[in-house]
């Protein structure tokens, strides 16, 4: 995966820079959300490296319906499909979103509840996460019920366990090793 990543980053880097380029970011998000969707699909994935489909059969595939097949996103893919970096739209698709979210000042925080979080929730820890982190929040929201209570959050590589789970996984540690 480190790998994927590594040779991803430089095409997501051109990939925001053209679609800034053409204030287009929101149109390429979706687009590459298609592609990578598409890329990820186990038909598709056998098709790679079959000597009896060409680059721009693949590149076909991954393009979305509405899609201009002369434009920008088009080549895109086609520089992807020449190279048989199609396999990397997953990762691409993640660099670019960081991209963009870092370019509208946004932080993408992952909540872990044992409940589903109702919308009055949500606002109220968007805003203090706001607040703490002094940006825009994005919150993808996760059931699990083993959980007991409380939530867990993930923060820019920082996790915030104020579960019952964690809690309890806390006094337990505390007990056995006398803390």
């Amino acid at each position: 995966m480190a790998q994927a990543l590594t040779l991803a980053r430089p095409y997501a880097r051109a990939a925001f820079g053209a679609a800034r380029a053409e204030q287009q970011t929101a149109s390429w998000a979706a687009c590459l959300a298609f592609a990578a969707q598409v890329a990820l699909d186990p038909q598709i994935v056998a098709l790679h490296g079959d000597p009896r489909v060409t680059p721009g059969q693949m590149q076909a595939l991954h393009l979305p319906p509405d899609a201009a097949s002369g434009g920008a996103f088009a080549r895109f893919l086609e520089v992807l499909a020449v190279a048989g970096r199609l396999r990397l739209l997953p990762y691409i698709r993640d660099e670019f979103d960081a991209l963009l979210r870092e370019s509208e000042s946004t932080l993408e925080v992952n909540v872990t509840s044992a409940q589903a979080l109702d919308e009055a929730a949500q606002a109220r820890l968007g805003e203090a996460l706001a607040r703490r982190y002094g940006r825009r929040i994005q919150l993808s929201l996760r059931q699990d019920p083993a959980l007991l209570a409380g939530v867990v959050l993930e923060v820019a590589g920082e996790v915030i366990d104020g579960s019952v789970r964690g809690r309890l996984q806390r006094l337990a540690g505390a007990l056995t090793h006398g803390d």
